[in-house]
């Protein structure tokens, strides 16, 4: 039975758009059929336009769709990675979010799996703060929180923690990134496995 996975990021910069591709080739390889998602862009468009890497971002992935409520109806699972803001996640994330209430309340979002990462400038910029304030979002929904804990070696790495990948901007994604990514997005689709089947 395959697991039908939403991976939904915001990302200014390509930080959470990486993590997003990372996880997604190695839900693909652990079976998932997985829908690379993006938040919309709510910044005035001559905000992004005026700075020249955020622009860039957005040009770049101009391509990937947009989420929507639908697609919350269609997965069996959820990964979600959004930047730092203030120690919560990006006010994009969190609109998106908000556009949920009719799926919610109709019970569409419940007993699935959930997992989320974050990423922020410096080191300790609130990245678990901001995973685990998604999951306070989650479990209003009544959905069932996958994360990583202490189930590999990769989470011991750079960037692995229980709670859910963080990562900080500029920092290269290499092979202990990219294992503990990774180890994250297949975790997420066998425990959505175990509760679809």
């Amino acid at each position: 039975m395959t697991v039908k996975l939403a991976i939904i990021f915001y990302s200014t910069y390509g930080t959470n758009y990486r993590m997003a591709e990372i996880a997604a080739e190695a839900a693909r390889a652990a079976g998932a059929e997985v829908r690379l998602l993006r938040a919309a862009e709510t910044a005035p468009a001559e905000v992004v336009a005026g700075q020249d890497a955020w622009k860039a971002q957005a040009e770049k992935q101009a391509p990937i769709a947009v989420a929507t409520p639908a697609d919350m109806e269609w997965a069996d699972a959820y990964l979600f990675s959004s930047p730092t803001r203030y120690g919560q996640a990006a006010s994009q994330m969190r609109a998106f979010i908000d556009t949920l209430g009719g799926v919610w309340s109709q019970g569409k979002l419940a007993n699935k799996a959930i997992s989320a990462m974050s990423s922020a400038q410096n080191m300790h910029g609130g990245q678990e703060a901001t995973v685990l304030g998604l999951y306070t979002s989650f479990m209003h929904w009544g959905a069932v929180i996958v994360a990583p804990g202490y189930t590999d070696k990769s989470i011991f790495a750079a960037g692995g923690n229980p709670y859910g990948y963080t990562h900080t901007q500029g920092k290269d994604f290499g092979e202990a990134e990219t294992a503990a990514i990774s180890h994250q997005a297949k975790r997420l689709v066998e425990m959505a496995a175990k509760l679809k089947g």
